[in-house]
């Protein structure tokens, strides 16, 4: 089968052997995989990454040892955990310290014609869900680990920083679930796409505003994003980190000690609350679909991605 390979900074795709879905796992045909800002610092160096990448997927499973499995339109959860630690005993397997993370730790990812998986891992995607759409749950469930975490902000007001694909995705998942949301970014044609969907959006200035915002989610995936989530938010009030950047952040962390800020790291989320969302058709993903490759065309899929201002890029294997 072909693959994606990273190593060194450099994109190829190669053949490699199909994989073998071991007992109690499904192996998945990929239909389409996006490329995420995370998979861009996969090739910039973060973790030190060599290997196959690729975590937001939807495949059909062919072989299974699961019956109500085999054949289905599938998406998968990324982390594969232990299941005996006391992580994993309280649910939350996504920090168990055995796991290994598709496409990223020790697992081989979704940018190739097949994968595998746990069956556990493994959700059915609803029919009235189109393929393209269902790319985004992994995405989507990260959105919607905010109110997981931090359940208020669905009552609040709160300012999302970054309109790239997870800021969108950000802002209309806390926009369809109550929260009265103001976006700030960097491109108006990009602030649309939350226009249209009834969200409030602000173009990014040098002087933002100061203090104002109970809640301030950052996702700009940049080091000065956390910087001006510090000086919006106001004392007492919660910041969601959401970017994962490579490298250090340097900031003056005696503003987030003086007025008392609550800092809330969050990362991967339930895809239950992710697959509700899609099956409702509250949010508006057509948009945000920017370009699709076939996968043998991997390198030119990476240089789009990368370009200022993209959004979700699609690679088909089976194209």
């Amino acid at each position: 089968m072909l693959a994606v390979h990273l190593e060194n900074g450099l994109v190829e795709v190669r053949k490699r052997a199909r994989p073998r879905a071991r007992e109690g796992c499904s192996l998945v045909r990929v239909l389409a995989a996006g490329i995420c800002n995370t998979d861009i610092e996969l090739v910039r160096g973060y973790y030190g990454f060599r290997g196959c990448p690729g975590h937001e997927f939807v495949g059909e499973v062919v072989e299974s040892s699961s019956a109500s499995l085999r054949g289905k339109r599938v998406v998968g959860e990324i982390n594969l955990n232990c299941g005996s630690c006391d992580w994993c005993r309280r649910g939350l397997g996504r920090h168990c310290p055995r796991r290994t993370v598709l496409g990223i730790v020790k697992h081989p990812g979704a940018f190739a014609e097949f994968l595998t998986l746990p069956d556990a891992n493994l959700h059915p995607v609803p029919n009235q869900v189109s393929t393209e759409h269902a790319v985004f749950t992994e995405p989507i469930a990260a959105a919607c680990e905010i109110l997981d975490q931090a359940p208020a902000i669905a009552r609040g007001r709160v300012a999302v920083l970054g309109d790239g694909k997870l800021g969108l995705l950000i802002a209309q998942v806390l926009h369809a679930r109550g929260s009265e949301v103001c976006l700030y970014g960097r491109h108006a044609n990009k602030l649309a796409i939350a226009k249209r969907a009834g969200i409030d959006t602000q173009m990014a200035a040098a002087k933002l505003p100061e203090a104002e915002f109970p809640y301030v989610v950052d996702a700009t995936g940049s080091a000065e994003g956390l910087r001006a989530a510090v000086e919006m938010v106001r004392p007492r009030g919660t910041i969601v980190m959401k970017s994962t950047v490579h490298g250090e952040v340097g900031w003056n962390t005696a503003p987030v000690i003086v007025n008392e800020i609550t800092l809330v790291g969050s990362r991967c989320g339930r895809f239950e609350p992710a697959l509700k969302l899609l099956r409702s058709g509250k949010l508006h993903l057509d948009a945000m679909l920017a370009a699709e490759f076939p996968l043998s065309e991997a390198g030119k899929a990476f240089q789009r991605a990368e370009e200022r201002g993209a959004l979700k890029v699609l690679l088909r294997p089976g194209a």
